[in-house]
């Protein structure tokens, strides 16, 4: 287990079920979703500046934390259905 999931275990437990509804269905602003793919695109191509790098980091890192708190979500909601 990592150290994100040791916490993202009991964060999850104070999910409500509206709450991680709510998590599943969130999706970044039409901005921020089209400076990712402007720099997805770039960094694809080998073009990224350095503080592009960083900035396409960043949002790597937060789609992947991102992405653990919806499937904790799920599995919140999964478990509810049961």
């Amino acid at each position: 287990m990592t150290v994100l999931e040791s916490y993202l275990g009991p964060l999850g437990e104070c999910f409500t079920p509206e709450v991680a509804r709510r998590i599943i269905d969130f999706r970044p602003d039409p901005r921020t979703e089209e400076r990712l793919n402007a720099l997805r695109e770039k960094a694809n191509e080998g073009l990224l500046s350095e503080a592009e790098r960083l900035e396409y980091q960043e949002f790597v890192e937060t789609l992947d934390f991102v992405g653990l708190l919806k499937a904790r979500a799920r599995t919140l909601l999964a478990s509810e259905q049961s």
